[in-house]
């Protein structure tokens, strides 16, 4: 089964590095003998969509296609699938060390010994150990999200994806469409940055809170991919760290410490309650809202409506 299995793979590839115009699954599927052999039309879609999938993994960049009848194909561009003459000194060859330590703890692991592995038959000087130098750095970025690598694949191959995203003020988990476009870690959580097309607007996900699995689906992104992707930015403003005003709030003596850590100015009020100036910026009433009764906005007026609309759809559940 596994030779069978590496010579369709091989002849998979073959068929889509040969093509110049992209080939459908039908035309695959007769050209492909192991496919010809498929007991039934599930039966190929199944094999096919995993075998597709496998050469993503491998590394090749396949492209879907579809076109103004809205039928789909798919072809692997030779120049897309080229590597280059790479020259790596001791110091790049011994970055790329770091990085490939980096996912030592995740699933990444065997994709980043793989990828040395192609940097030393591309011309990496075998006197170079990337893995040795600078070994007094062990880097580590903890994945425990499920979602981060289906999520990771689509960004690569720019792929759009459905999830269930539940946001901190939900009962209740929604469906979100979204083309991926990049994925950051930031304090210690990944998010993913993409274009929400329910929304049709620039958003960016909390991993921790996907539930259930990340779907791919077919099919051209819609929205531009801007040059640069800030997803660090992007969170940063939305907790308000780029906040460029000031809320009011009263708190509770003994709770509420995140708050207390980025407040400007904090006056006790007695009978338990302290009065805070913290900054102010998108996203501030989903984070007041998580602390409930401890927290009363005072000052700005729409400030205090949104985190009271939030906790009013909380009750509704």
């Amino acid at each position: 089964m596994a030779i069978a299995k590496a010579e369709r793979l091989m002849n998979l590839a073959l068929c889509l590095l040969g093509t110049r115009r992209p080939l459908s699954k039908r035309e695959l599927r007769e050209s492909i003998e192991a496919y010809l052999e498929a007991g039934s039309d599930d039966s190929f879609n199944r094999m096919f969509e995993r075998d597709k999938d496998d050469l993503r993994e491998l590394g090749l960049v396949i492209e879907t296609v579809e076109n103004l009848d809205g039928d789909v194909g798919y072809l692997a561009r030779r120049d897309s699938n080229r590597l280059p003459p790479i020259t790596l000194d001791a110091e790049e060859a011994a970055a790329l060390g770091l990085a490939a330590k980096v996912w030592q703890q995740a699933r990444l692991a065997g994709a980043a010994s793989g990828a040395l592995q192609k940097l030393r038959a591309a011309g990496l000087p075998e006197d170079v150990d990337p893995y040795e130098a600078h070994g007094a750095l062990e880097p580590r970025i903890p994945v425990h999200e499920a979602a981060f690598e289906p999520l990771m694949l689509a960004c690569r191959d720019r792929r759009p994806v459905v999830f269930d995203y539940r946001k901190a003020t939900a009962a209740r988990p929604e469906q979100r469409h979204v083309e991926p476009w990049a994925l950051e870690c930031w304090r210690g959580h990944w998010y993913l940055a993409g274009w929400d097309r329910d929304r049709g607007a620039e958003r960016v996900f909390r991993l921790s809170r996907i539930t259930g699995k990340v779907r791919s689906r077919s099919g051209r992104f819609t929205a531009e991919i801007p040059d640069v992707v800030t997803v660090r930015e992007t969170v940063a403003s939305w907790a308000g760290e780029n906040a460029d005003r000031s809320a009011l709030i009263r708190l509770r003596t003994d709770a509420g410490y995140p708050l207390r850590a980025k407040a400007t100015a904090v006056r006790e009020l007695g009978d338990g309650w302290d009065e805070l100036e913290i900054p102010y910026g998108h996203g501030l009433d989903a984070w007041l809202v998580e602390f409930g009764p401890d927290v009363v906005v005072l000052e700005p007026a729409e400030l205090r409506a949104d985190v009271v609309d939030r906790l009013r759809a909380v009750a509704k559940g």
